[in-house]
């Protein structure tokens, strides 16, 4: 493995830009440096190899396995497809409802898309979901208590667990870190998941919000399976395994694609 002195300024430019934006993309960085997109996929297997970055679709993006990206790189990933997302989940909470929102950047895109709603009850641990709603009049917030993170402003710990247990609410709007295809919900904080298990057992109808990107993606923490939810929000159809939990657990799948919409077509991954 070389050391990593020994990249090429190119290569450590480019891991530069992964490191601000959580992903690259090899026509981006093609147009960027004035090279051809060959030369930056040789560059990418390069950074891959050494396990700096991992492949996906089109680029590439930080390697890691036990660490979150960092809040602003996470909030500059797939924000078109969050919105999209965030949009089809809230026409799906009708007025007059009760939801938990719990960490992540695309439940901050849901509460957005939620401030032209009337008569909701919004329990969150998550500040931005706060400072987001709190100008809406038509929105009543609780906040959980327990200690901030600096680093995305979510709220973890006892305190929290025991402030979510004290409701049951119509629904709970949770991410995850990352996604497999059996069915698995992943994060990287096993802290913030006892909260996710805990907004999950205290509410009746419970929906996942997260682009496909999560699949390219891995955490060590589990919070729970596909079978314990009603539906997922996604921005475009899931490996055929994830498709197939979901059928099997009767969870609903709802793909919030460019322009529409619409209930997924199990037929297009068979």
């Amino acid at each position: 493995m070389l050391p990593l002195d020994a990249l090429s300024d190119r290569q450590a430019a480019i891991l530069a830009v992964a490191r601000g934006a959580g992903r690259v993309a090899v026509e981006e960085l093609a147009a960027r440096f004035g090279v051809s997109p060959q030369t930056i996929r040789k560059d990418l297997n390069t950074l891959c190899d050494r396990r700096l970055l991992a492949r996906q679709h089109g680029g590439a993006m930080l390697a890691s396995g036990v660490e979150n990206l960092g809040y602003a790189a996470r909030r500059a990933l797939a924000q078109a497809e969050k919105r999209r997302i965030a949009a089809r989940c809230a026409a799906l909470i009708p007025d007059g409802s009760s939801l938990f929102l719990n960490i992540g950047t695309t439940t901050e895109e849901v509460a957005r898309a939620l401030l032209h709603h009337r008569n909701l009850l919004v329990v969150t641990n998550n500040i931005h979901v706060v400072s987001i709603l709190l100008p809406c009049e038509g929105v009543e917030v609780v906040v959980a208590g327990g200690p901030v993170r600096r680093a995305d402003g979510g709220i973890v710990g006892e305190a929290t667990v025991d402030l979510v247990a004290q409701f049951k609410l119509d629904f709970a709007v949770i991410g995850a870190s990352a996604l497999d295809e059996a069915g698995g919900l992943l994060d990287y904080d096993y802290r913030e998941v006892r909260v996710a298990r805990a907004i999950l057992g205290n509410a009746r109808r419970a929906i996942l919000v997260a682009d496909a990107g999560k699949f390219e993606r891995s955490a060590p923490v589990r919070i729970g399976h596909v079978s314990q939810l009603h539906c997922v929000v996604m921005d475009r159809a899931p490996p055929a395994g994830f498709a197939a939990a979901c059928r099997a657990a009767g969870t609903q799948l709802e793909l919030a694609g460019p322009g529409e919409s619409a209930a997924f077509d199990e037929t297009a991954t068979r």
